[in-house]
């Protein structure tokens, strides 16, 4: 079964740089080695959030939700998980890592 993961990260900056992945070591990877446009300039960067889902629908529509959020939203995310998530979003999550 295909996994994808829904990932924030926490940017030099203070921003959160949100998106979606089915191979999480090598999509980081990218990012900390300055490969990925969005994260390129606002290194270093430190892995906030990530949770883990078997269907390719709700993982998207989790990364639509949290792109959508206030900064301190995101903040509130990295520090209370996926269970504050869940409740935010009325859909359970699979897996938190």
């Amino acid at each position: 079964m295909k996994s994808y993961y829904v990932y924030v990260l926490k940017c030099a900056d203070n921003t959160h740089y949100t998106s979606i992945t089915s191979n999480l070591a090598k999509r980081l990877s990218e990012h900390h080695h300055g490969k990925r446009k969005g994260t390129k300039y606002k290194r270093p960067l430190e892995l906030a959030f990530c949770t883990r889902f078997t269907n390719i629908s709700k993982a998207v529509n989790s990364e639509i939700a949290i792109k959508k959020w206030i900064q301190n939203q995101r903040e509130q995310l990295a520090e209370k998980g996926s269970e504050w998530l869940t409740a935010l979003l009325k859909k359970p999550l699979e897996t938190q890592l």
